[in-house]
């Protein structure tokens, strides 16, 4: 299923702020509160929208050093290091990408020392061949 434009705009305010009333992104959307909820329904139905989540103050996102850790892995070990990352609370996505790497892992932690010990892990863990990784100096948006 293609969402519509307006199912995409719908999707870019509730990721914006997945608890705005459907007053407010009914407004937004120069819709009637009723069509934005049966679209939210119906987006949900059809899995479009699979839940919803937390996204914390842009001071405690101040406070985090934020990194993209883009992970080389041995192709037979894929299976394993993915598990493995999934375990590390630290991460808060991983990506499988095309390039010279296989994987993009965004990590946050709350010093430059927890960064370094967590590329440290990261780079021990069994199928990695190599790593790299970018701190995120600042977030001009997200969505």
């Amino acid at each position: 299923m293609k969402p519509s434009e307006t199912d995409q705009q719908l999707l870019s305010l509730l990721r914006e702020n997945a608890r705005a009333s459907t007053a407010l992104i009914a407004r937004r959307l120069g819709l009637s509160r009723t069509t934005v909820q049966s679209r939210i329904e119906r987006l949900e139905r059809e899995g479009v929208i699979s839940g919803y989540t937390v996204r914390v103050s842009d001071e405690y996102e101040r406070g985090q050093v934020r990194a993209h850790i883009m992970i080389a892995v041995h192709p037979k070990l894929m299976t394993s290091v993915v598990a493995t990352l999934r375990a590390m609370p630290e991460l808060r996505a991983l990506h499988s990408v095309s390039g010279a790497y296989d994987l993009i892992a965004i990590a946050a932690v709350p010093a430059v020392s927890e960064m370094d010990e967590l590329t440290d892990r990261i780079g021990n863990i069994e199928g990695v061949e190599r790593t790299t990784s970018s701190i995120v100096l600042s977030t001009k948006f997200e969505r």
